[in-house]
């Protein structure tokens, strides 16, 4: 019997995906771009931490770009959909490899490298909802979530790849210099998506504003469900990253090895769930996944008397939840017309990076006060409860109103 267009996702090739054209160059080049985010949040994250022994300002040097996606979200999401994909992307990539070359300037003040930071989350919310607006319109909405698992996959073998080049990187020559090969991946990216991608026309008209942007996302944050699908992959992941964000504080000496333990594990997730998965099983799928992604933090609750080992696996357990981040998107998608699929896309990146970011700062504060293995526990405790409530709004939703028949929803 043929497969239906809904089972081909779980079954289809990876080989197909890589002759479909433009699908490589854009695989390579945001493979890059991991790559490079990984090696300069390392380098700088360390050399905050070395400068200032603050867990706070180590966990904010590492993930706090993500704060500034909350301006973007705001203002630039309207060009998403609205600037041409292959300059706007090599744009990005290009301010991105400056921006970081500028942090590693020896006696540039903690201040200024904040401020750069903020900058380039700002620009970064723009570049999320053109890549992935631009995945969605090179494959065919049937195959987006195999495609997005591949990405995903990619993403979790370069951040191994780039945590332990990271630690090397910081072992032979410092934390500056380490910053500086991520912005030299950084341009990589750029030359990658100005010389691989074809032109493509925007997918919208008109012109882009704060504005339109936050007329758009009136329009999508509406609907309830859709509304609820954006707070599950906003809010039990971006505790959890708070959680990572305090590996550097909680093992100096080990924080590299936890990150790649977590890179790792996100990999099997998504290859599990991208490629295993059969469609019928997806909707039950996401809630105990989450479940899972917040669940071995608890351990933490015993201090920095865990073993490593028991460490290393409790990390790479939990991220093979963040496999539920696209069986949500899969979800959203459906939801979403085609020519906002690139700021709904960006609304989820910058809505999930934001989170991570106040996580972080969270996760930060509260190690401050206790400690950060207590931190952690506290944060994952925080996931489990924001998931069950979730998971319970989100059945309700999807479910037919009795008189009408229709799925409830705003």
């Amino acid at each position: 019997m043929p497969l239906s267009t809904s089972e081909a996702p779980a079954t289809a090739g990876y080989r197909d995906l890589f002759r479909t054209p433009g699908f490589t160059p854009l695989f390579l080049a945001g493979s890059a771009q991991t790559a490079a985010q990984t090696v300069a949040g390392l380098g700088l994250a360390t050399l905050v931490f070395d400068a200032t022994g603050s867990p706070l300002l180590s966990a904010l040097a590492m993930f706090g770009p993500s704060l500034a996606q909350l301006i973007g979200a705001t203002t630039l999401l309207s060009a998403a959909d609205r600037l041409p994909p292959r300059t706007a992307l090599a744009v990005v990539a290009g301010v991105f490899a400056a921006g970081t070359a500028a942090q590693a300037v020896p006696g540039m003040p903690l201040g200024a490298a904040f401020v750069l930071l903020a900058v380039l989350g700002v620009v970064g919310s723009l570049g999320g909802g053109v890549r992935y607006g631009l995945l969605g319109e090179i494959l065919p909405r049937e195959r987006y979530l195999i495609g997005r698992s591949v990405v995903n996959m990619a993403v979790g073998v370069f951040q191994i790849a780039g945590f332990a080049t990271g630690g090397v990187l910081l072992a032979v020559l410092s934390p500056r210099g380490t910053l500086l090969a991520g912005a030299a991946l950084y341009l990589l990216a750029g030359l990658t998506y100005r010389f691989g991608l074809t032109a493509r026309p925007p997918r919208a008209s008109g012109r882009a504003s704060a504005a339109e942007t936050w007329r758009t996302n009136g329009r999508l944050l509406a609907d309830r469900h859709r509304r609820l699908l954006y707070l599950a992959l906003w809010v039990p992941n971006g505790l959890v990253v708070g959680c990572e964000a305090l590996f550097v504080p909680y093992a100096p000496d080990r924080a590299a090895l936890l990150f790649a333990c977590a890179a790792a594990g996100m990999l099997a997730g998504d290859t599990v769930v991208g490629r295993f998965v059969p469609p019928r099983l997806r909707g039950r799928l996401a809630a105990p996944l989450q479940g899972l992604l917040a669940a071995p933090y608890l351990l933490f609750a015993l201090g920095t008397g865990l073993p490593p080992v028991l460490a290393g696996a409790a990390v790479a357990v939990s991220a093979v939840g963040y496999g539920a981040s696209l069986l949500y998107q899969e979800r959203l998608l459906a939801l979403v017309p085609e020519e906002s699929s690139g700021h709904a896309l960006g609304l989820h990146g910058s809505g999930m990076l934001a989170c991570q970011g106040l996580a972080a700062a969270l996760a930060g504060g509260l190690a401050q006060l206790t400690s950060p293995a207590t931190a952690m526990a506290l944060l994952a405790g925080a996931s489990l409860a924001v998931t069950a409530a979730l998971t319970a709004g989100l059945s309700s939703a999807a479910r037919p109103c009795p008189r009408t028949g229709r799925r409830r929803t705003a």
